[in-house]
Formats: C-alpha cells, sequence, structure tokens
C-alpha cells in the first residue's frame, strides 16, 4: 500500500510542494517563487500559467528529492491562497485574465455601492462575512464586466470560475473536475454557509451566472484523479491555506487558536458546530467540513504582514533578506517609539477600510532603519491583538489569560516577533515542531480520506511544541504602546 503524502501548498508569494512519509514526517520539499504584478495602485494579479507551471515543477522536484513515484503516493492534498479568483474557457482551460489576487482592491466602489443600497446585513447573515474587495465576488463581476465577450461567454455556460484551488484541480485532471471544498467556497461571498450551498440571490447581487460556480466538496474526499505526474495519483484533500493551517495546528476542539504569518496573518478560533455572529467585524468562516459535517470559525483577517518585510527588502533596499530583520530590529533604540500601520492595500479585520494606506507615526531625527524594522515586527503584534480582543468580545469562551495562541508561517521563526506577539497579547504563544502546518494539514486531509492517517484525535495527538513565549513585557509598559498603536491607527482610517 502506498504510504506517502504530496502536499501542494500554493501561497501569495510561493509555490510549494512537500512529500510527507510516515507518521506525517516531511521527507522532501520544492518551491519556486511566484510574481506578483501590480497594473496600477491597489490593484494585485498572478499569471494563472505561472502558477500552474510552478505548481508542475515543485511537486516533481519534491517527488525526485524523496525518491517516490507516483505508486509510492496514497494521495495528493492542496492548500491554496484563498479568494484569488480565476475565470477560464472551458473548451480550452485558457484563463481569461489575469488571476485577481485576494488583496486587490479594483472593486472598492462595488462593495461600496451595495453597502450603501442596504445589502450588508443580509450578505453577513448568508455568508458571514463582510461586503469587501477582498472576497471573490465582486472580482468575478469585474471579470464578466471588463474582459471583451465574457459576460456573453459566461451566460452562454461556457466560462468557468474558480479559486487557485478549483483551477488547479480543472488543470490536474485534464478539466474533469469543476470543484472546490467548503472552505474556499465560504470566502466568495456566494456561499451559505449554514447550508453549504451555492445561494441563488447572491450569485444574482453579482450578476454572476450559477453555471460558472464549481461543485462544494468536503475537505477531504473525492477530487478525482491526476495523471500528470508519472502514474495515477488521488486527490483527495483540499482547503483554503489559513483552514489548512488550522488542521495541521490540530485546532480541533472550540477554544482554539491559531495565527499564520505568511503574506498576510489570520487568526482562526475554533467555533465548533456554533457559528457566532461577530459583532466586531470579524468573519464567521467554515474551519473544515468533514463527512457532510461544518466546523465554524471566527476569523481575522490582516492583509499585510510578511508582505512588510518583503517591502523593506525589495522596495527600501534595507535588508539583503528577510531573515535580516530580527538582527537589524534588535539594534532599535528602545527609548524611540516608531509605529508602521500597513494599510498597503487597506485595512483588514476589525477596521476594513478599503481605501485606507500605509502610515508611519512617531518617526524623530534619530529614528533609522532599525526603528523602522521594529516598527514591521511590532505591527504583526499589535495587529493579532487587535483580533484577539474582538475575538474574546465576540465570543466569551475565548476570553481570559489561558487562551493559548499555536502561531506558524515564515514570521513565526522569529524569536523577536513571537516574543513580543506574546507581550501585547499577554498570552502565551506556542510555535510547533513542524512549521509547515499549511502542508501538513492538506496532507492530513488527503491522508485522511485515504485511509492511511489517524481520526482527529489520533492526529492532535501528534502536534509538538518548538517553544513557547510566555509574556514577560511590563504592564504599563505594554498598555502605552498599545495607546500608541491605536492612536496611530485612528489617524489611518478613511471611514472614521
Amino acid at each position: 500500500m502506498p504510504s506517502a503524502l504530496l502536499a501542494i501548498d500554493q501561497g501569495t508569494t510561493s509555490t510549494r510542494a512537500i512529500v510527507f512519509g510516515a507518521a506525517l514526517a516531511p521527507i522532501a520539499s520544492a518551491q519556486q517563487e511566484l510574481s506578483q504584478v501590480y497594473p496600477a495602485p491597489g490593484l494585485v494579479e498572478h499569471d494563472p500559467e505561472e502558477i500552474w507551471d510552478a505548481t508542475l515543477k515543485t511537486a516533481r522536484a519534491a517527488m525526485a528529492r524523496a525518491n517516490v513515484a507516483a505508486k509510492d503516493i496514497a494521495a495528493i492534498g492542496i492548500a491554496n491562497q484563498r479568494e484569488t479568483t480565476v475565470v477560464w474557457e472551458r473548451a480550452s482551460g485558457k484563463p481569461i485574465h489575469n488571476a485577481i489576487v485576494w488583496q486587490d482592491r479594483r472593486t472598492a466602489d462595488l462593495c461600496d455601492s451595495l453597502k450603501r443600497t442596504g445589502h450588508a446585513d443580509a450578505v453577513a447573515a448568508k455568508t458571514g462575512l463582510v461586503l469587501d474587495p477582498y472576497f471573490s465576488a465582486s472580482k468575478i463581476a469585474w471579470l464578466l464586466d471588463n474582459v471583451a465577450g465574457a459576460r456573453a461567454a459566461a451566460e452562454a455556460g461556457r466560462l468557468a470560475f474558480g479559486t487557485i484551488d478549483t483551477y488547479l484541480l480543472w488543470r490536474l485532471t485534464g478539466g474533469r473536475v469543476h470543484a472546490t471544498d467548503a472552505t474556499n467556497a465560504a470566502r466568495t461571498l456566494l456561499l451559505d454557509i449554514g447550508s453549504g450551498q451555492w445561494d441563488p440571490a447572491l450569485a444574482e447581487l453579482f450578476n454572476i451566472p450559477m453555471s460558472m460556480l464549481p461543485q462544494v466538496r468536503d475537505s477531504a474526499g473525492d477530487f478525482g484523479v491526476t495523471d500528470v505526474f508519472g502514474g495515477a495519483i488521488r486527490i483527495l484533500g483540499v482547503a483554503g491555506d489559513q483552514q489548512a493551517a488550522t488542521v495541521g495546528q490540530g485546532c480541533f476542539e472550540p477554544g482554539m487558536m491559531k495565527s499564520t504569518y505568511g503574506t498576510g496573518c489570520f487568526a482562526l478560533l475554533n467555533t465548533g458546530a456554533q457559528r457566532v455572529a461577530s459583532r466586531n467585524r470579524l468573519l464567521t468562516t467554515i474551519a473544515y467540513q468533514l463527512d457532510g459535517k461544518r466546523t465554524y470559525a471566527l476569523e481575522g483577517a490582516i492583509f499585510i504582514a510578511g508582505a512588510a518585510v518583503q517591502w523593506l527588502r525589495d522596495g527600501l533596499k534595507l535588508i539583503s533578506q528577510a531573515s535580516d530583520i530580527g538582527p537589524l530590529a534588535a539594534r532599535a533604540d528602545a527609548a524611540e517609539q516608531v509605529y508602521l500601520v500597513p494599510a498597503f492595500v487597506g485595512l483588514g479585520a476589525p477596521y476594513w477600510d478599503a481605501q485606507a494606506r500605509g502610515a508611519v507615526f512617531g518617526l524623530t531625527r534619530n529614528c533609522g532603519a532599525a526603528e523602522l524594522a521594529r516598527a514591521v515586527l511590532e505591527a504583526v503584534g499589535y495587529q493579532t491583538r487587535d483580533l484577539l480582543d474582538a475575538m474574546r468580545a465576540d465570543w466569551p469562551a475565548a476570553d481570559g489569560a489561558a487562551t493559548v495562541l499555536r502561531a506558524d508561517g515564515g514570521m513565526s521563526a522569529s524569536d523577536v516577533t513571537m516574543q513580543f506577539l506574546a507581550d501585547i497579547l499577554a498570552s502565551p504563544v506556542d510555535r510547533p515542531a513542524v512549521m509547515e502546518t499549511t502542508a501538513l494539514g492538506a496532507a492530513y486531509l488527503a491522508g485522511r480520506a485515504a485511509g492511511v492517517c489517524p481520526d482527529l484525535a489520533g492526529f492532535a495527538a501528534t502536534w509538538r511544541l518548538d517553544r513557547r513565549f510566555e509574556p514577560r513585557m511590563d504592564a504599563a509598559l505594554r498598555e502605552r504602546k498599545w495607546a500608541g498603536w491605536r492612536e496611530a491607527v485612528g489617524r489611518t482610517l478613511t471611514s472614521r
């Protein structure tokens, strides 16, 4: 019986493939950076063909490094950047336009118009989401209205929509499977998360033909077979990257919380079978769907986390590689207090201000690269506290100092960042021994469906701690710094 699992982790800045072996131990991996396309300020796109090419190359490279063939792989699991939108021709599989990335703000006016005409509450009641350009529906509408011939083709049934998971499934299966899982479907503004079905009224609101939408399936189950890796391999797991990380972190019990620090930062709090309607502008979403049963979560979405480190590296040229930021930030003058509000593509939860833009506050003549680097790292902690405070207000079961945050993603490797996070939250932060939790979650979902992985409790028991960061900042200093952050954000918001 084959026992290896292949995880495809298609993210915003790179595509990664990891082969997992016995006991879900990573054997080999490969990664390729993804080009970022910025047609105009606030617009972000990806080339779908580049994503497909990188998926093939990294998966084949990981398999070669692990010395496994298709016959050795029990199943493939896919995790993907969520909300990013692709529309393609059914006949040829050719995308009609670049993928519109989740960070893209081009549909802000459409979302604002829908808010002004009174649709926000009804949309939130069905989807758990806010009317924001972040989600897929307004991106689909833009493509249909701005690509020549697209709307007529869609209404004739000739076009298909998908988030990146769906697009990859289509390509991997040679167009035989047009499907997504519940976690990705829940990020489109088109799914009723109570029924788990596409909602015709929402599709009508955005003027999107229902024929474009993929079939919604469980996160672990049959997504077809691919033969592009030298033999037939079943695809048995799919989840949006943040939900896959929730699974990978073993957050299966209500009250457990994880936060992933990649391009953005996304915190999910498991609320079990209970859909908690946020009063503090968080999202109610599907954490995972197994055997037809949905588990829900409260989510806070921060658009810019690691992307601010990339800005220091690529935009300002203050560091040569991402790992340089920690040592640089450690040299900052403790007497200086600089705040970066990283609203480069607007602010996400709990503010949802699509028009806000990045700003730096507190600069003095003595400030330099080190102080700015520290502000970039501290912004992650401040934004996470925004989310945790909102979660505690929405769901009292999450309250109390006993809340432990399980952190993962690239920035969690920074001890400086994780210590500040614990300090500003006044709560412990746990970093797992296996850092690639997104890929691990995708692999587990596929392995569960393939029958080579244990049940949820058995998998959760395998979670291992690398390091716990305990809060050690003086309470008075914590509140002074927090008050400064709140003031900085208040001065950045356009929707005050």
